[in-house]
């Protein structure tokens, strides 16, 4: 199975299996002399980590980082560093049922069809445990991307159910469960969310991604246009089925007049009046913020008899025990954080080899 690796300068190789012994990645191309610990990547780690709430899946992961290589003396010395988590929590045993049979909706049937074997202890790479991984290498980018550059993000809608924009606030989103920035919604998902997971289902949602302080000039014309990367990075998430960018589909409801950021002048540096285009034009980032939205789809593993086959192909019902988020979209929130800063670490370091000397806002050269 090749396709493993993430990126270009700043490059990300994932390993390991839900349920093997650990899993990790290996991240090449991180300059030197950043300070970094465990410590560093460790807090995000524990936002991503299941069984926290009785929204998430109850398996119990305490996903400690190991730092293998690439440090010394607390900071990179530029060759590759390999980070480690071991799986503490994997029961096999619940996934027994389904070795035969191949789970609606998920990876199961395509794996077996081009490889011809399947890990199917809690779905092996198709788990959506491998972005433990990526939420560990992400908070290695952050590092390259220096504080300036804010990540943050929110689940703005759950099933059906959005939140209203007017009572968008960050803060909120670390007081509950669901990552909502809206705390009237957030009480209204808890009903919500209780009553899907005794019905023994699952519901998906969307996520909303917003990068602050991002330099002006990342991404390349055409073939290295920077929302083509984070189109890409986002769809290569477990269980994602559509990314928007900016004000995405919505932008064919709008009139050129509405869709066109309109622009001025302040202190030297150009300005923008909004931000419909999302931070990017011709996939070149702006210097605004960075948008982009993502949708998840329902857990497949579902407690609900569904119809399927099996390796046999005899025709069978199957259903899936065993610990199973009713929302996968929760704990995605901070994957799609780490996608958008691994991107934007690539891009980073791809913009000061080709225009070390370019500005990092928009101000107009000079004739």
């Amino acid at each position: 199975m090749s396709h493993n690796t993430f990126g270009h300068l700043f490059r990300v190789t994932t390993w390991g299996e839900s349920h093997g012994p650990a899993i990790g990645c290996v991240i090449d191309g991180c300059p030197p002399r950043i300070p970094l610990s465990e410590a560093d990547i460790q807090p995000f780690l524990d936002r991503r980590r299941p069984g926290q709430s009785r929204f998430t899946t109850q398996r119990q992961e305490a996903d400690q980082v190991r730092i293998l290589s690439g440090t010394f003396e607390g900071m990179t010395t530029g060759t590759p560093i390999a980070l480690i988590i071991e799986n503490t929590d994997q029961r096999s045993r619940d996934y027994s049922e389904i070795a035969e049979k191949f789970r609606p909706g998920h990876a199961d049937l395509t794996y077996e069809l081009k490889y011809g074997i399947r890990d199917w202890r809690g779905g092996g790479r198709a788990s959506a445990r491998e972005t433990a991984t990526r939420v560990a290498a992400g908070a290695v980018a952050r590092k390259v991307l220096g504080a300036d550059v804010v990540i943050r993000g929110a689940v703005i809608q759950l099933g059906p159910h959005r939140i209203d924009r007017s009572r968008f606030d960050w803060a909120e989103t670390e007081k509950n469960p669901f990552f909502c920035p809206d705390a009237e919604a957030a009480r209204a998902w808890e009903a919500y969310l209780l009553e899907v997971r005794k019905k023994g289902s699952s519901i998906g949602a969307v996520i909303e991604v917003v990068a602050e302080g991002v330099p002006v000039g990342l991404g390349a014309p055409v073939y290295g246009k920077l929302d083509a990367d984070l189109a890409q990075a986002f769809m290569s998430i477990n269980a994602v089925k559509g990314v928007e960018i900016g004000e995405g589909f919505g932008a064919a409801l709008l009139t050129g007049e509405e869709n066109a950021d309109e622009m001025f002048m302040e202190n030297g540096i150009v300005r923008f009046a909004s931000n419909h285009a999302g931070g990017i034009l011709g996939g070149i980032s702006t210097g605004q913020p960075i948008v982009v939205r993502f949708a998840v789809k329902p857990t497949s593993s579902i407690l609900t008899p569904r119809h399927s086959v099996n390796r046999k192909g005899e025709e069978v019902e199957i259903s899936t025990r065993g610990r199973h988020d009713p929302c996968v979209g929760i704990r995605a929130v901070p994957v799609g954080e780490a996608m958008m800063a691994l991107v934007l670490a690539d891009h980073l370091l791809r913009h000061r080899a080709q225009n070390p000397n370019a500005p990092s806002v928009a101000r107009l050269p000079q004739n």
